[in-house]
């Protein structure tokens, strides 16, 4: 009886966790039901959108990480932060369109469940943010 518990704990483990692909192109333990994510797009250069979401992270939390991608040629960057006890990963990168800058804002509760709310929450602040600073 012992063996066959153990061996469904296991398996329940095996299938609840896992690792999952952040926007920042780097894996964390997680549990990958729902949506974690939200995208923008906003008329302003990368530096603008990126200085935006580097102030609103830090402003609900702490910035943790920055990453610029060596293969990307300077078109995309992303920082890891921690805000409200959950990780939360911003990748900001040029659109085709040299006008057009896209953001994704991921975040993830400290057990790896998927935030909406807190992710929405940052990508709306951050196009706040923008707008006050009116460069």
């Amino acid at each position: 009886m012992k063996k066959i518990i153990f061996a469904a704990l296991v398996g329940m483990a095996i299938i609840t966790g896992g690792c999952v692909k952040t926007v920042s192109d780097t894996h964390t333990p997680a549990m990958s039901f729902g949506r974690d994510r939200v995208e923008g797009r906003y008329e302003r250069s990368i530096d603008q959108v990126y200085r935006a979401a580097f102030t609103v992270v830090g402003n609900n939390g702490v910035v943790v990480t920055e990453y610029i991608p060596h293969d990307t040629s300077g078109n995309v960057r992303s920082l890891q932060g921690k805000v409200d006890q959950c990780n939360v990963w911003v990748r900001v990168s040029a659109e085709d369109d040299p006008k057009v800058t896209s953001i994704v804002v991921e975040a993830r509760t400290k057990w790896g469940n998927s935030n909406i709310d807190l992710a929405h929450e940052l990508e709306k602040e951050i196009a706040l943010e923008l707008q006050r600073s009116g460069s």
